[in-house]
């Protein structure tokens, strides 16, 4: 044990020499990490759930990457492509892709006796993956689309049924605006609710048989493709990856194809969700400022109420690098002190937000009921060892005044 960390340890644990002054000063300093710490765990740890929970509810709706018609045609009427794509084998194979599945797209109205709602039916296969569904499904069960003819369940939203005054097991008539117009008649399988009002009244999922008559398609012909894959800071790379293996050339066809990735579909979400990092950095930087000046300001008074001893210390020949050393030292204990009642008071906070609820959203501005929470171990680490760091680098410039002690004026002063 060096002999700086030995004399900061004892300094440290003297609580009966400290000065009321020095003790209420390095309190509120402490007292400032803690905080700015804890508030710093809480801004990570509920924004980064935040984006989490919109972007995966968002790719719930349209996966992360769509196979498409090249067509310039911008409504949900969309044009078909061939479903035994030669690039489906490879495509399935490739690392990174989870799940590959066919949907089918169709507007349409929903009829009741007093109201009229505009929808998006979204056809889905027996490839389909339920798991987005299955997990805000609200009432009822999942439809199940036939294997010869189609299966006349429509699974709607809560959103939608409060609307049109639904309920589970209910009839519903739906008409079709083409040429000749059609109606369809469809039975509620059940509701699901995810709290994105934006899409909650847009998509009703069904058989995707029911869209390929409506559109007069052969069994072969669907919208597209959904792609999901593992994970989502790669999405620019696989949708480059996926265009290379279904090719990106322009001909007179009619199978062309183009890639769309969900960041490309809906970039205003997606910017905006992108926006939270701004302020969780400007948080961040805040926080480290205050907790910073709040321990230079420590630092000071302790340097000032040890003036004796560090004139003892020069007096016995000790470098002035040593001694700053010291008091980094002493500094150091007083900031992990805070960093544990800030990891203590940020994770108390966190887990009574996790496990209670108690902070609600309104749903039509935030797309969520209540302020998600994500338990982000490694972020909380690099939180933890940057408030060191960069409160040890502000205190570097203060702890300068020690050269500037004189060893016999300090001691004749005393």
């Amino acid at each position: 044990m060096n002999t700086e960390f030995f004399i900061a340890r004892r300094l440290i644990k003297d609580k009966e020499s400290r000065k009321q002054l020095s003790r209420s000063i390095v309190r509120i300093a402490v007292i400032g990490i803690a905080l700015g710490l804890a508030v710093m765990i809480v801004t990570v740890a509920t924004v980064t759930a935040f984006k989490k929970e919109i972007r995966s509810k968002v790719i719930g709706f349209a996966a992360h990457i769509q196979i498409l018609n090249f067509d310039s045609n911008l409504s949900y009427e969309t044009k078909p492509i061939n479903r035994n794509q030669p690039f489906l084998g490879e495509l399935r194979k490739t690392p990174g892709i989870r799940h590959v599945e066919v949907f089918a797209l169709k507007p349409g109205i929903i009829k009741t006796k007093t109201d009229i709602q505009g929808v998006v039916l979204k056809g889905v296969d027996h490839d389909y993956d339920w798991t987005f569904f299955r997990k805000y499904l609200k009432d009822g069960t999942i439809i199940q689309p036939g294997d010869s003819l189609p299966s006349g369940q429509i699974l709607i939203s809560g959103y939608i049924a409060r609307m049109l005054r639904l309920k589970t097991g209910d009839p519903v008539l739906m008409y079709f605006v083409q040429d000749p117009p059609r109606m369809r008649r469809f039975t509620i399988a059940g509701m699901y609710e995810t709290g994105l009002e934006e899409f909650d009244k847009l998509y009703a999922v069904v058989d995707i048989r029911h869209i390929q008559k409506l559109n007069d398609w052969t069994p072969d012909q669907v919208s597209g493709f959904e792609i999901y894959i593992d994970r989502f800071d790669d999405i620019n790379l696989m949708k480059y990856r996926v265009r290379d293996q279904i090719g990106y050339e322009v001909h007179d066809q009619e199978d062309n194809l183009k890639v769309v990735s969900i960041t490309d579909k809906y970039p205003q979400i997606f910017d905006w969700l992108g926006l939270f990092d701004i302020n969780v950095t400007i948080i961040i930087v805040l926080m480290l400022a205050v907790a910073g000046i709040n321990m230079v300001s420590g630092l000071l008074i302790l340097i000032l109420e040890r003036t004796n001893m560090i004139g003892i210390l020069k007096a016995l020949g000790t470098e002035n690098i040593r001694i700053r050393r010291l008091f980094l030292y002493l500094s150091g204990f007083l900031i992990v002190r805070g960093l544990f009642w800030g990891n203590l008071i940020g994770l108390a906070l966190c887990t009574a937000q996790y496990l209670g609820r108690f902070v609600r959203l309104d749903p039509s501005a935030y797309f969520l009921t209540y302020v998600p929470i994500s338990f982000e171990w490694g972020y909380f680490f690099l939180l933890n060892i940057g408030t060191l760091i960069a409160i040890l680098a502000m205190l570097l410039i203060p702890s300068m005044l020690i050269a500037r002690i004189s060893p016999d004026k300090t001691i004749r002063f005393n």
